[in-house]
């Protein structure tokens, strides 16, 4: 892999609709979120009859592929990705190019797709295990339970991770037994259009189909009566707008959405080199533009100082600039918006008096005025604090101590979110029975963030995190509906 600065021409991606590649006469105009003015590349709008066509070619290919056994969409899918990472050089290039992150976290999120995939495909036995109900007194029947496809199914993936995130989801629906309709993010959908489309030419037409556009026009994506399954992963308003759209047909929801993900350091808790290094990526890394990222820091007050201190050492060495240069370690911001929120939150903890400790330097030259924020800790802000109440999603952490784990439980869960949490100590009893304690649907022991999780594990969140699990056997069961087929059985003979 290499770590060059492209100078290529702009990317260019179409529609993928039914086996055929459709340009359109209008073009989403992506720009390159580190340097102003420049364009990363230009992706196809769908028109509302694009989307349209697009779910009629998956309903038209879904009896075949349903047909199928398991065995023999698994199969089918094992061969779709051969090769999908003679390209992964420039997928990262281009994904950093239009989303900002760094190269090599574009490089890993193509490579979990390809990791996501093949553990879908490990599930391949128990896709079809149902079970058995005997006879029993007073119900004189035997009733096998099955499971089934749902249909056609939608996918929508957020900026940040988009081909992992897509690797969470996309496969499991395929593997039982739906064909899908991609729908990349608007921002930044060239890397992951181009992945997909590979994907999509080597299954049977209409199996797999990308559209991309402006949100004005992908209405027929969720609330199409032949849509039977939606799974969105982004915002927490984005996830309610999903929902409510999708209740105009009943359509059924997958939402994985925002967290405020709290991490709990308990006096015991072990700050060396290693533990340091893990915290401080779960917090930093994408420029703190992960769902699951630490968005709060509880810390024992006996250790606060040591904390801040081990996190500003390492912020000390941060260098902030373009993703595909050589030495940066933090991109930009995605996006101007987000810029401008984060920039907020950060000034108005100042101003209500909170310790607030900027690191790095921002780029000059022509990425001066990119989406650069200085990577941020606030030390004991009020808890009422923006920085402390909402999703961040950017280079900031709040940094808030407590006396006791009693006390710390009630400041993790007091929040809208429940996505994830983690719990630093020596103590790996006490962990287990705080960790038992925290609402949110994954909590990490000694250890946070993406590039801890296990990909085998069901994923998702609680309160307003979101509903339903994606990875593992509980991903595969959200795209399929249980069926029960009961047989007479006739009382033994007297």
């Amino acid at each position: 892999m290499t770590n060059t600065l492209s100078t290529a021409a702009p990317v260019t991606t179409g529609l993928y609709i039914g086996g055929q590649e459709r340009s359109t006469a209008d073009t989403l105009e992506i720009p390159d979120p580190a340097h102003p003015g420049a364009i990363a590349g230009y992706a196809a709008a769908a028109t509302k009859q694009d989307v349209a066509d697009a779910v009629a070619a998956a309903k038209a290919a879904f009896p075949s592929w349903s047909r199928l056994s398991a065995k023999e969409r698994a199969a089918a899918m094992g061969a779709a990705i051969e090769g999908i990472a003679d390209q992964r050089d420039e997928d990262a290039a281009v994904l950093t190019m239009e989303n900002g992150k760094i190269r090599f976290e574009s490089w890993v999120d193509a490579l979990v797709f390809e990791i996501r995939w093949q553990l879908a495909l490990s599930l391949v036995d128990e896709v079809e295990q149902g079970k058995v109900l005997e006879p029993a007194p007073g119900i004189p029947v035997r009733t096998t339970v099955q499971y089934q496809p749902l249909g056609v199914v939608t996918v929508i993936v957020p900026f940040n991770w988009p081909i992992a995130i897509l690797g969470a989801a996309l496969p499991h629906a395929l593997l039982a037994g739906n064909t899908a309709i991609v729908k990349p993010p608007p921002s930044a959908p060239l890397a992951t259009t181009r992945l997909v489309q590979r994907v999509a030419e080597k299954l049977p037409p209409g199996v797999l189909n990308v559209v991309t556009g402006r949100d004005s026009e992908m209405s027929g994506l969720i609330d199409n009566e032949d849509i039977a399954k939606v799974c969105f992963t982004g915002s927490v308003n984005g996830g309610k707008r999903i929902m409510e759209m999708a209740s105009r047909t009943l359509t059924r929801v997958t939402l994985e959405l925002g967290g405020n993900d709290p991490a709990i350091l308990r006096k015991d808790a072990i700050l060396d080199d290693d533990h340091l290094d893990r915290l401080f990526g779960a917090i930093f890394d994408t420029t703190g533009q992960i769902c699951m990222n630490a968005k709060r820091l509880y810390v024992h007050r006996s250790r606060m100082d040591e904390l801040v201190d081990g996190l500003a050492a390492r912020l000390d060495k941060v260098v902030l600039g373009h993703g595909l240069a050589e030495g940066t370690t933090m991109g930009p911001l995605h996006s101007p918006v987000q810029k401008a929120f984060v920039a907020e939150i950060i000034e108005e903890a100042r101003d209500s008096g909170a310790d607030v400790r900027e690191f790095g330097r921002l780029p000059e030259g022509d990425l001066a005025g990119g989406n650069f924020l200085r990577p941020a800790i606030v030390v004991d802000p009020s808890p009422t604090l923006r920085v402390v109440t909402q999703e961040q999603f950017g280079p900031v952490i709040p940094v808030i101590p407590f006396d006791d784990d009693e006390e710390a439980v009630q400041l993790a869960n007091d929040t809208w979110g429940g996505l994830c949490a983690s719990v630093w100590t020596a103590d790996t009893d006490e962990a287990a029975r705080l960790g038992a304690r925290l609402e949110c649907g994954y909590v990490w022991i000694n250890d946070h963030g993406a590039a801890r999780l296990d990909l085998r594990a069901p994923f998702g969140g609680m309160k307003q995190s979101g509903m339903g699990r994606e990875q593992g056997i509980e991903g595969v069961r959200a795209f399929q509906d249980s069926r029960a087929i009961a047989l007479p059985v006739p009382p033994p003979a007297s």
